[in-house]
């Protein structure tokens, strides 16, 4: 069980999701987050940074049917910072 710890930076509602997605994945499209999330291609991107520089995400480029892609996947720091957060909201709930 990891330790409760909220992350301020995980918490905003689109980088939840987007650190829930992840959790989920050895890595995923921008495109079918971008789809999955319903932000524009800019706010998108904007989250996606904030987390990359926090070193939760990492991005890297794949060719699929002639195409450029970006994959992103949760670092390990990543996955501790989402597990340890998801733990502390778990504890708020159970406490009512």
């Amino acid at each position: 069980m990891p330790e409760p710890r909220f992350d301020e930076l995980i918490h905003a509602p689109h980088r939840l999701r987007i650190c829930a997605m992840l959790s989920q994945a050895e890595g995923i499209e921008f495109g079918e987050i971008l789809q999955r999330i319903e932000l524009s291609k800019s706010a998108l991107s904007k989250h996606l940074a904030q987390l990359v520089d926090a070193g939760y995400v990492t991005e890297s480029s794949i060719v699929r049917s002639g195409y450029s892609r970006q994959l992103l996947a949760l670092t390990p720091a990543g996955r501790a910072a989402y597990a340890g957060h998801r733990a502390a909201l778990e504890r708020l709930m159970e406490e009512g």
